[in-house]
């Protein structure tokens, strides 16, 4: 059903096109439907012959202009063809990229928890693990790939409780199963450090104050820890590795995971509450 509609529509959009961009399609098709009005009309008043003998000139008449019309479109297949392209071509498109976003399934706030990862959500209380030292996050190759982070919080107090169990869930997940070391690079945001990233461009940040879960306690930057030094840089195949593997685990706790967006964040996770973000 869905293939013969959109067959239909271009159809009829190749015949509406014809009509607006050739006068002369457009007076064939008012003059044979002149001339049929006429002749249906007379063969109704006359006789049964008359109107055999004028339905049979009416045929060779539309013959004629049917001929015509072969031969005019013949001459002007191109121009035709250029139409109907840029006519049904946008629509098509439209259509079909309507049904979907860049990234299919992350339009809505929330996000199904894994079941098992809700067994343990239920379980004990998970505590912060000591924080790794400063100087780890200021080395060269840091600071190359994440700058302005000597200044970024990374107090887990300051994270919403629901959000910084899952993540702390997350976090022993990666290290139980996998055997990767996180640590945060960031956690709670206030308004004037979102302005201030923003404004170093979109490489950092789109969102403004207020525009990110971070200023809401519901969102972190996270990499890992190697050998004592901070991994961040996804060129790394063994931090891409990791990567993939925590947003596997980010999402079986009901986060969502900034590797799945358009402007790609492997180490980041947020707990959508719908109505929290402005739009």
């Amino acid at each position: 059903m869905f293939l013969f509609s959109m067959l239909l529509f271009f159809v009829l959009t190749c015949f509406c096109a014809w009509l607006l961009l050739f006068p002369a399609g457009r007076e064939v098709v008012v003059q044979s439907l002149g001339l049929f009005g006429i002749r249906m009309g007379r063969r109704l008043r006359g006789g049964y012959q008359q109107g055999v003998q004028q339905a049979a000139g009416l045929g060779r008449e539309a013959g004629g202009r049917v001929h015509r019309v072969l031969s005019f479109l013949k001459r002007r297949y191109l121009l035709l063809l250029a139409a109907m392209v840029l006519l049904t071509v946008p629509p098509l498109l439209a259509l079909m990229l309507s049904g979907r976003s860049m990234l299919s399934g992350y339009d809505s706030d929330t996000h199904a928890i894994n079941d098992q990862i809700a067994g343990l959500l239920q379980g004990e209380q998970l505590t912060a693990p000591a924080p790794p030292p400063p100087l780890v996050f200021t080395t060269a190759e840091v600071t190359l790939v994440r700058p302005m982070l000597d200044s970024a919080n990374r107090n887990w107090q300051l994270l919403d409780p629901a959000f910084a169990q899952r993540l702390l869930l997350v976090f022993r997940i990666m290290k139980e199963r996998h055997g990767y070391d996180m640590a945060i690079l960031e956690g709670y945001r206030s308004p004037e450090r979102q302005n201030t990233l923003a404004a170093a461009g979109p490489s950092v940040t789109n969102a403004k104050a207020f525009q990110s879960y971070h200023q809401f306690g519901l969102a972190a930057d996270c990499a890992f820890l190697r050998d004592g030094k901070l991994v961040i840089s996804e060129k790394d195949p063994w931090a891409m590795r990791g990567y993939q593997l925590y947003g596997v685990a980010a999402e079986a706790a009901g986060l969502t995971w900034g590797g799945r967006w358009t402007m790609m964040d492997f180490g980041h996770s947020e707990l959508r509450v719908a109505g929290t973000v402005k739009k």
